[in-house]
């Protein structure tokens, strides 16, 4: 049994060869449609997030980060449960208090760094440009959601989450260079 929830016999299981889905609920979706979009975008963010990890970030980000991780799936799980908020199944959803808790780390972690005087290019340490690549993972997974959310309901934490998440990462981002003795990489308009 795998986190208590789920249980997995085998990994295919080739109904989806027809180009279909199954939706939280049993319903079946074309793998292209706005809500697949939506959370397949989580997924890759929750991969992206992992490779930051595994590239050695500072030892202060790891509970922030495992905790975070838990959360990508509960989104995914939320974008993954077509209805409105009163005739959705019961399941994990994105609250407020995982927005409270972005915020709270980023409050945190800024207060560590000096004020910005131009725009960041990503890069630096490795972990931290994986942290920006993330980031960038995180915009594409927020422009799906608010794409979806016009088109059909979605939880009403999904965009304010994935919004300060990229918040997050790029704050996470400018720390992993600060700790690893690189600082910020600062755009000079000039230069090109």
């Amino acid at each position: 049994m795998l986190g208590g929830m789920v249980r997995i016999n085998r990994v295919y299981t080739r109904v989806g060869d027809d180009g279909s889905t199954a939706l939280a609920g049993g319903a079946r979706v074309h793998k292209e449609s706005l809500r697949v979009e939506a959370f397949g975008a989580v997924d890759e963010l929750n991969s992206a997030i992992g490779v930051a990890v595994a590239a050695g970030l500072a030892p202060a980000f790891a509970d922030a980060f495992a905790a975070i991780q838990q959360a990508l799936f509960n989104l995914g799980a939320d974008l993954a449960t077509p209805g409105a908020e009163g005739e959705r199944p019961p399941g994990p959803r994105i609250e407020a208090r995982h927005v409270d808790m972005l915020e709270g780390w980023i409050d945190g972690w800024n207060e560590d760094l000096a004020p910005l005087t131009s725009f960041v290019l990503p890069g630096g340490s490795a972990a931290a440009a994986h942290l920006h690549l993330a980031r960038t993972v995180c915009r594409r997974a927020e422009r799906a959601a608010v794409a979806l959310g016009r088109a059909e309901p979605t939880g009403p934490f999904v965009v304010p989450y994935l919004n300060r998440l990229s918040d997050l990462l790029f704050v996470a981002a400018r720390l992993q260079n600060r700790l690893d003795g690189h600082g910020d990489v600062l755009w000079d308009s000039r230069s090109a």
